[in-house]
């Protein structure tokens, strides 16, 4: 009786864990299906079309593109510089203020290995939402912002909980019936809970993965703001009370890029930050840099550069917390083994929706069919 109580009590866990998240659930694998694929979709959607030019050609001085765009907006700040390690590109990220919420922050599309200005974008709140852009968005957060990255991330957790317990009820399901058994044969509810059984631990550890996965990069934007006012804040404490240097004083940001690449030799740097942006440092260049293998191209490095004497100042060293956060990333969307991996992970996007669509029906079905399997497994325990 203590194995049909346990039962009992999974099957509880399971049930309700599966039935309150299954609606997220769904949106997030319709809408996880397209971002596998986004770099395509976008590019596809909305091409750039490049000079034609040799593939050894050397990139072309960011601090000529900086001015151009300084000249072009004279009277707006620098906020950031990305350099794109994946198209020839460098997009330099300009706003009236150095303000997060800068309703008017807007970029410049640059050629990266000419310096010539090939778009320069309206604001991003002008820009009408991609199709990419608007499945992220539905993805990450569902337009909430951190209120609905946390929920998202609770109804993670509860999909984790649901996995874990049904890997625990099918050992008892399959007792007397061979794996992967399908009754086509039998009542409809059978077969279905035969393939929600047979697909459920087929991808479990898939399963479990995206699900783990996605609850870390729900809780990103908090994470990040635990190491801002405390590794960072510990940091920085010596420079607290200086005044914040204007832009006309900062120093040569291609000198900048070279001392980060010096310091971090075999690494690749996609991202500069001004001093003053909110996701910086108030005095310094923050550099990161991703190294260039499958695994290191998912771990950045920030670098730390006085902006105004452009000499080193640190390699700052993440925290375990956030080297789990990166790596979490390409494991949910399976972007760091090429379109196999992408295609592979589609497939078991495609099968994690039949599963959830039939544990709705089979909880629609339940009542009569459950009776059934409970008395089953009572008989089987006092025999």
């Amino acid at each position: 009786m203590s194995t049909l109580k346990s039962i009992k009590k999974w099957f509880w866990w399971h049930r309700w864990t599966s039935l309150i998240c299954t609606l997220f659930l769904l949106m997030l694998c319709l809408t996880g299906l397209p971002l596998i694929f986004g770099d395509e979709i976008d590019g596809w959607l909305n091409p750039t079309h490049y000079e034609q030019l040799p593939k050894d050609t050397p990139a072309a001085n960011l601090d000529l593109m900086i001015a151009q765009a300084k000249a072009r907006y004279p009277g707006q700040l620098l906020s950031s510089v990305f350099v794109d390690d994946d198209e020839p590109q460098v997009l330099v990220f300009m706003a009236p203020t150095l303000k997060p919420d800068d309703k008017l922050l807007h970029s410049l599309q640059f050629d990266q290995r000419t310096g010539k200005l090939l778009k320069d974008n309206p604001p991003f709140d002008q820009q009408p939402k991609t199709f990419i852009g608007f499945m992220l968005s539905l993805h990450a957060d569902l337009f909430l912002d951190l209120p609905g990255e946390l929920l998202l991330g609770l109804m993670g957790v509860l999909f984790v909980i649901s996995i874990l317990s049904g890997i625990v009820l099918y050992g008892p399901f399959m007792k007397k019936l061979d794996f992967g058994t399908v009754r086509s044969d039998r009542a409809k509810r059978l077969k279905w809970l035969d393939l929600h059984n047979l697909l459920g631990i087929a991808t479990a550890i898939w399963l479990l993965v995206v699900g783990a996965t996605g609850v870390m990069n729900e809780l990103s934007t908090p994470l990040f703001g635990l190491w801002q006012i405390t590794d960072v804040k510990a940091m920085l404490d010596k420079y607290h009370g200086q005044p914040v240097k204007d832009q006309q004083q900062l120093s040569s940001l291609q000198n900048a890029l070279k001392t980060a690449q010096q310091a971090l030799p075999g690494m690749t740097v996609t991202s500069l930050v001004y001093p003053g942006n909110a996701f910086g440092s108030p005095f310094h260049y923050l550099l990161w840099a991703k190294g260039n293998t499958p695994l290191t191209s998912q771990l950045f490095s920030p670098v730390l550069v006085d902006a105004k004497s452009g000499q080193l100042t640190a390699v700052v060293k993440m925290p375990v917390y956030l080297r789990a956060l990166e790596l979490s990333r390409p494991l949910h969307f399976g972007n760091y083994g090429g379109t196999p991996l992408k295609l592979l992970w589609a497939l078991f996007d495609l099968v994690a929706i039949v599963v959830l669509i039939s544990g709705v029906y089979l909880w629609i079905v339940r009542r009569k069919f459950y009776e059934e399997y409970f008395k089953r497994i009572e008989a089987e325990a006092t025999a």
